[in-house]
């Protein structure tokens, strides 16, 4: 089941302490990280195809079910999203799992996918975990906590988005031109790269965690799921970010979304409602 959309705006405060869940998203990427890189890079790795046509592999499963396990034992009351697995339990608070964002990448041993952990409580994105074992990165944030990255060193530092403040000086990421020519919105896209300085497809996860590094201004992408973004959003806003769909809202169902560096969100929803 879907979380619920609140009338909470994401932005709200939390009424509560989130220390002992980020922690325990933290343990969750571990757990997630052993699992997917026991298999990155096989030359045997096992692969299927989905009804959806989309690829899973044995490792989706398998760290997908390494998450579930210590959910189980450690969070037995709260519920599960996970894309492999599908939902089970309470939806007031939800574990939302994507076990490997990018599988295209990970079956064709490209390092560029994550491990996505999200906590949501009430339908509003608390915590929000992102996992890159085979570049030894990882992100990570709870509400009024801020946002943090470790990098490959092992140093932990405090993130946050960029203070560019014009379209012209802004550097964009649109995940693929397939997305928005199926959406019908390759109008849009043509109108946002003539717009800005720099425009690339980064792709998945990682286009969203350089935006709260301040090394982007803006992400937008079509045709996501609930586990493709909940991770995000708690990273992004506390960043300094912002994070709706394309056409403002928050829900993690609107199968669309944009993040931006928050000084230029009116500015993106503008050009992408023209």
């Amino acid at each position: 089941m879907t979380p619920p959309p609140s009338s909470t705006p994401w932005l709200a405060p939390y009424d509560g302490d989130l220390r002992d869940d980020l922690a325990f998203a933290l343990r969750l990427a571990d757990a997630a990280d052993s699992a997917s890189m026991e298999r990155f890079d096989a030359p045997d790795l096992e692969v299927s195809t989905k009804a959806d046509a989309t690829h899973v592999t044995e490792a989706d499963l398998a760290t997908e079910r390494a998450i579930r396990d210590l959910l189980a034992r450690e969070r037995p009351e709260d519920g599960i999203l996970g894309e492999e697995y599908g939902t089970s339990g309470d939806t007031r608070r939800q574990w939302i799992i994507d076990p490997i964002d990018g599988t295209a990448n990970y079956l064709k041993g490209i390092p560029m996918w994550a491990t996505l952990i999200a906590l949501v409580v009430d339908g509003v994105p608390r915590v929000g975990v992102v996992s890159q074992p085979a570049i030894s990165r990882r992100w990570w944030a709870a509400t009024g906590a801020g946002a943090w990255t470790r990098g490959a060193d092992g140093t932990s530092r405090r993130i946050r988005s960029s203070d560019v403040a014009t379209a012209e000086e802004a550097s964009i990421s649109f995940q693929s031109i397939g997305q928005w020519d199926a959406a019908g919105r390759t109008d849009s896209l043509l109108r946002l790269t003539r717009a800005v300085w720099r425009d690339r497809g980064y792709g998945d996860a990682w286009p969203y965690m350089l935006l709260a590094e301040g090394r982007l201004e803006m992400v937008a992408e079509f045709d996501v799921r609930e586990y493709d973004i909940a991770a995000h959003v708690p990273i992004v806003l506390e960043a300094g970010g912002r994070f709706t769909d394309i056409d403002g809202g928050e829900r993690l169902d609107a199968r669309s979304s944009l993040a931006t560096n928050g000084i230029l969100h009116d500015t993106f929803l503008g050009m992408l409602r023209t």
